[in-house]
């Protein structure tokens, strides 16, 4: 074997040559949000998050309207006087942290395994042209896991490994060159669908996103519904990808399918009300910048599992 010596009992040694070889570290930046809400989690979080092994960590708590306080002195933080939602607060901690690579990572998350960060980093390693790696989530408790973790239409056994058509933001490792260059989370969007508009923008550029279900995460199965604005931001936000993103023949086929897909599912008459007026403010409101994707990205998305109409 090359860069090994034989020896008298058969076990190969390292030659000089192969042990002076330099392992590469991976830098990775860490982004945190926490409001304060949730102290025995966010310990949990940062006590597996330091077990990481193989790579070179820097990690950012952003206090999203929360003064951080009582944090190990290996934590930086930012302090936002006010709640400035999800999206905006993780591109503040994006702009913080030093990496060629970014870790998304949700407070109320847990890493079960002392390479986890290192394995999503080796398959960004392995492929210059892939912007986003996600792990399988899994409720420590047992609980089934939600549909909207994994990126697949059929859900069986986590969902197979491979290109994916979007991806679900709670603990994803980013590539900062892409992230960049997509323009970060769409700040303006507070709560629901940012990784999607992230995940369409990626994808026009030519970048791919991949879903590694063999490495996996833990997180609490808990539903969106339990946020007080879900119905209004979710239908919102839901006009504003798709008039920020999707050629304009198929913004009306989009959002015909999701309206149609929400009355069926939805039976609570003020949560539709709700979710009626969140999607007059979007069709009322500036989505931002528009950047429809091309017909070429239509169908690579198609092919990854989820053409954009659904």
């Amino acid at each position: 074997m090359e860069g090994t010596l034989s020896t008298p009992d058969s076990r190969p040694v390292l030659s000089s040559s192969a042990q002076s070889r330099p392992v590469r570290r991976p830098t990775v930046g860490v982004a945190m949000l926490h409001m304060g809400d949730r102290p025995v989690e966010l310990r949990r979080a940062l006590a597996t998050l330091r077990a990481q092994q193989g790579v070179e960590l820097d990690v950012v708590l952003v206090g999203n309207g929360w003064q951080p306080e009582g944090l190990p002195d290996w934590v930086r933080t930012v302090h936002l006087p006010e709640n400035v939602g999800i999206p905006e607060g993780r591109n503040v901690a994006a702009r913080e942290v030093r990496g060629e690579f970014i870790y998304f990572y949700d407070d109320d998350a847990a890493l079960p395994a002392v390479d986890v960060i290192a394995r999503l980093a080796r398959r960004l390693d392995s492929d210059e042209r892939i912007a986003v790696v996600q792990p399988r989530g899994v409720d420590p408790d047992g609980r089934p896991t939600p549909r909207r973790w994994v990126p697949r239409f059929d859900v069986r056994d986590g969902g197979r490994a491979g290109p994916a058509a979007w991806f679900w933001e709670a603990a994803v490792l980013v590539r900062r060159k892409a992230f960049e260059q997509a323009g970060g989370w769409p700040g303006h969007f507070f709560f629901g669908h940012e990784g999607v508009d992230l995940a369409w923008r990626l994808v026009d550029l030519g970048w791919r996103i991949e879903y590694l279900p063999s490495v996996v995460i833990h997180h609490p199965a808990t539903a969106a519904t339990r946020h007080r604005i879900y119905f209004h931001t979710n239908a919102r936000n839901r006009v504003w990808v798709a008039k920020r993103n999707l050629p304009a023949p198929l913004v009306p086929v989009y959002l015909s399918f999701w309206t149609g897909l929400t009355i069926v599912r939805v039976h609570d008459q003020r949560a539709l009300r709700t979710w009626a007026g969140g999607f007059l403010e979007g069709v009322r409101t500036s989505a931002g910048d528009r950047r429809p994707m091309s017909w070429r990205t239509v169908g690579r998305l198609a092919r990854a599992g989820r053409p954009p109409v659904v």
